[in-house]
């Protein structure tokens, strides 16, 4: 018999849920609240929720609309618990869910039958395709209306039924792309969606292409052997009276680009018609931004981007109508203008995280995790400075309810102007110029804004053909700054923004005073606006025009640096945070400029009133201390002054940082590894590093003076369960070698025992702590072993072993980087110089992979000094090089400049080989005669 609830619990649970949805008596509903989460510690509660979610009729005394509204709270609470519950339900418990839940199919509410799906597809997302074996059947059955153990199958359920496959694709794609016992359930599904786009219901064709595309951009071979039924179906659908199958042929077609272009080509014609109807239809926005999409991934796909060269005359009008703000827009935009003096709201911040950096053995960083983007993603990047924003998620607080926060087909047919100039150059330019002619001039501002971002967009790819018309729009956009309407403003900001680098590389003074000066006046101009789009927008567009400048802004510093110094007295918090992003570029493009006693007067009280202000637990704190390490770096010993406070502050951070840890983990708050707010941590961190770089054995008194000690604060980060930390922790390890070491000597024998934990690499490569996966820490670590053999010289022999046995493992181990392959190996010539006795029985087994490391690094004093070491290490056992010392020689005579000790090692040890060798001339025939020619003339061999 069929689980049955127990006397009056269906009606009690019933009335908590109806009170724990009412909004009017904030008492009552407090209190729902906790006994309903009291009531789910019962074993048998999910059965609860599936009875009321699926029963149609309420308990005495409650109406149906309430008892509709306690249904899908019901359904709500019955999705969580499966989340959270799943895989500890009893047998029978779970036998009930199963052979009830589909029942909600036959219900006449459509939100019951959309939870009933969303239920289904946590089920199989906690489960497994494996724990619901006959579920696909069974929906595919009632997809197709012929269930005999579902009953009679309506329309209604059907639709619903492919909604819950649809949903259960998304969340298990990688799942059904296994095999199971020879078969996969892709191969069954497949050609079944393919017939269901034929259904006469439009939510049927939509769900089940909706499901194909889930496949499409795996590329999976279950979709594969099926493109040509798959195209036929598109095709088909391509006359679907309905929008909301067009977004999903739309989607299609662009999965198709990606993994059978040559598929799509023939058909490209028939494509772009079909995508410039789509896009036009302005009732539906979001199928005019699918079909937009179009032109993104054709424009940046290899094989098919020229394929648009015949049709650009139709497509490239479409995209410029399509740049224009639509009358929703406008509306939504209303009322903008002088709002600078207003608070930003919580959903006006975004997320600011800190980026930790990596040391490179040419001295040079990285941002840690960055990937290659192709064409278009950059396209995108370069649009979205301060105007074009490649983000369709919601923010952190759900909240996206303007057009300027949201992709939109505004930004995206900008983007596509962008793309499709890159590849068709001036022929684009030749089809955008008379539309310009006409909109900048508009009356109606809507137009004359889309103008100016047509101008900008195309910027990248036309500038060879828009340079000449340049010294007549500068002007005309700068005059554009002072347009009464602020997105006007805004929207040239951007553009002014785009063609900075034609304006920073004017060779003439003339030229420069003519048109660079007046853009980079009025850019300052609108940084303090009374509108904060405009000045988020101007202060975007001028660290692009520092970036294009570098040093040739420098002569500006003191105008620049007092706008700054306005802009922070008035800024609001989002803005700050690009604000201080604005003052690191200039810090990093003009030095040691800033460092003049009359800039740092202006700049540094402007800033340190804004360190007093910001609190510790202040997300602005992590931009304005990244500002900072940038403004000292530039000053160098001159932030001294400054340096006491901040030092100490950035202390204070890191230990209550720490201590909040420690507290969250004794009270179980969060899982091991987890980090409350790290990049309080990392960007401190960082902070400090720049302080010790900047007043380099100066900060020794500030280390000294530390509270809690500095080094006992360094230990504990560098065994953080966080890479990030750990990566800035080894980092600042290094540098306090470099122009602490004194400090540091005392703490070696704990430093070196984490430092050599954490160039263990065969953690990170067997993945079973997920904290370990990255090789960012093991970089850092190995340079700040480097600089730590340097100082230390032969004392370092009570870790040479273990050193040497993690350091050859990194360079002898394949598809890592090779900036961690570097460092690894600069890290082990560079012990060779004060241990190379304890080095030289083990030559024979590092000396090639040791040279084949360091075959491509550019000469700096880090391969200066680790082929000093390991030269030293050459001269204890010639012998030992007997396999390799071709490609020793090679290094040796490709060496351009080294330095006076590294040189003169070369010379004796070549004096040696020559001695050691019968037959000399002989051997150095293996090399090419340039070699033996620079070999001969250098070290008179």
């Amino acid at each position: 018999m069929s689980w049955q609830p127990e006397g009056d619990s269906f009606a009690q649970l019933a009335g908590l849920l109806s009170d724990s949805l009412n909004g009017q008596d904030h008492a009552k509903s407090t209190q729902a609240l906790a006994m309903l989460n009291q009531a789910q510690q019962s074993p048998t509660i999910i059965n609860y929720f599936t009875y009321i979610f699926l029963h149609p009729e309420p308990p005495a005394g409650m109406n149906q609309q309430a008892y509709h509204h306690v249904r899908q709270g019901a359904g709500i609470s019955l999705k969580n618990q499966v989340r959270q519950h799943l895989l500890k339900m009893a047998p029978e418990d779970m036998e009930y869910l199963k052979g009830q839940i589909l029942n909600g199919f036959k219900d006449p509410n459509f939100q019951i039958r959309k939870l009933t799906g969303n239920v289904i597809a946590e089920i199989v997302k906690q489960g497994g395709i494996l724990g619901w074996t006959d579920l696909i059947t069974l929906l595919i059955a009632i997809a197709e209306g012929n269930c005999p153990s579902f009953g009679t199958v309506t329309p209604e359920a059907q639709e619903a039924a492919m909604d819950a496959l649809q949903k259960v694709c998304t969340d298990n794609r990688k799942q059904l792309e296994k095999e199971y016992n020879g078969s996969r359930p892709l191969d069954v599904l497949i050609p079944k969606f393919i017939e269901f786009t034929a259904s006469p219901s439009a939510k049927v064709r939509m769900y089940a292409l909706s499901s194909i595309n889930v496949f499409l951009p795996s590329k999976s071979q279950s979709v594969i052997v099926h493109i040509d039924a798959l195209l036929q179906a598109l095709f088909r659908l391509a006359a679907d009276p309905q929008n909301d199958v067009q977004k999903v042929v739309c989607r299609a077609f662009v999965y198709l680009i990606e993994i059978r272009p040559d598929k799509v080509a023939p058909h490209i014609p028939g494509i772009v018609d079909y995508m410039l109807v789509q896009q036009q239809k302005t009732d539906d926005e979001e199928l005019a931004l699918d079909a937009a999409e179009f032109w993104l991934s054709t424009g940046e796909h290899d094989q098919l981007k020229h394929a648009l060269g015949p049709f650009l005359p139709k497509i490239i009008p479409v995209l410029l109508r399509s740049m224009v703000y639509s009358e929703d827009e406008i509306a939504r935009l209303g009322g903008e203008g002088e709002d600078a003096h207003l608070e930003d709201r919580a959903e006006d911040m975004k997320p600011i995280f800190a980026k930790s950096k990596q040391r490179l053995p040419n001295g040079q960083t990285a941002e840690d995790g960055s990937v290659a983007k192709t064409p278009g993603e950059i396209a995108l990047d370069e649009l979205s400075d301060g105007e074009l924003e490649d983000d369709e998620s919601e923010d952190e607080f759900g909240i996206l309810d303007d057009p300027e926060d949201e992709w939109n087909l505004r930004k995206c047919s900008a983007a596509g102007l962008d793309v499709l100039s890159n590849v068709y150059n001036d022929t684009i330019l030749d089809m955008v110029l008379p539309y310009l002619k006409d909109s900048l001039r508009s009356e109606d501002w809507s137009h004359r804004e889309a103008a100016v971002l047509a101008l900008g967009a195309v910027a990248a790819g036309c500038m060879a053909g828009m340079t000449p018309h340049l010294p007549e729009l500068i002007p005309f956009l700068v005059s554009l700054l002072h347009d009464k309407e602020p997105l006007v403003r805004q929207i040239t900001c951007w553009t002014l923004g785009r063609y900075a680098s034609w304006a920073s590389h004017l060779e003439s003074a003339q030229l420069r005073k003519q048109y660079f000066e007046p853009m980079m006046e009025g850019i300052l101009m609108r940084m303090l606006d009374g509108n904060k789009r405009v000045q988020e927008a101007a202060v975007s567009a001028f660290a692009n025009l520092e970036e294009q400048s570098k040093t040739m802004i420098t002569p500006y510093i003191e105008p620049i640096v007092r706008q700054f110094v306005l802009a922070m007295e008035k800024y609001k918090d989002r803005n700050m945070y690009i604000l201080y992003d604005c003052i690191q570029t200039l810090a990093e493009h003009v030095g040691v400029a800033l460092a003049e006693p009359r800039i740092v007067n202006i700049l540094m009280p402007g800033l340190i009133n804004r360190w007093k202000v910001v609190k510790d637990d202040s997300r602005e704190l992590f931009p304005l201390l990244e500002c900072l390490s940038y403004v000292a770096t530039a000053l160098g010993k001159d932030f001294a002054p400054f340096s006491e406070p901040i030092f100490n502050r950035c202390i204070s951070i890191i230990r209550k940082n720490l201590e909040l840890y420690a507290q969250g983990i004794q009270a179980g708050d969060y899982d091991i590894g987890e980090w409350p707010d790290k990049d309080f941590l990392v960007t401190s961190i960082d902070l400090l590093s720049a302080i010790i770089q900047a007043l380099d054995s100066d900060s020794a008194a500030l280390v000294n003076s530390s509270q809690p000690p500095f080094f006992e604060l360094l230990k504990i980060c560098m065994a953080d369960q966080s890479a990030d930390v750990r990566q800035s922790a080894y980092a600042l390890l290094g540098d306090c070698a470099i122009y602490v070491f004194p400090q540091l000597q005392p703490y070696l024998p704990q430093v070196m025992a984490l430092l050599i934990e954490e160039l263990d690499i065969s953690k990170k490569l067997s993945k079973k702590d997920e904290f370990h996966s990255g090789f960012s820490a093991v970089n850092n670590a190995c340079w700040s072993c480097g600089e730590i053999a340097l100082q230390q010289g032969a004392g370092l022999s009570p870790y040479v072993s273990r050193l040497y046995e993690r350091l050859l493992n990194i360079i002898q181990t394949p598809n890592i980087s090779s900036s961690l392959t570097e460092n690894a190996a600069i890290a082990l010539g560079r012990i060779g110089i004060g241990s190379y006795e304890e080095l030289a029985p083990h030559l024979e087994s590092f000396a090639y992979p040791f040279l084949d490391a360091l075959a491509d690094v550019a000469e700096t004093d880090e391969k200066d000094t680790a082929l000093r070491g390991f030269s030293m290490v050459v001269s204890r056992n010639p012998e030992a090089m007997e396999s390799c010392l071709v490609p020793y020689f090679t290094m040796i005579a490709s060496y351009e400049e080294p330095g006076e000790e590294l040189m003169e090692l070369f010379r004796q040890t070549l004096q040696g080989y020559k001695q050691f060798i019968r037959d000399f001339d002989g051997f150095l025939a293996q090399l090419p005669e340039g070699e033996r020619e620079r070999l001969r003339q250098r070290y008179s061999v």
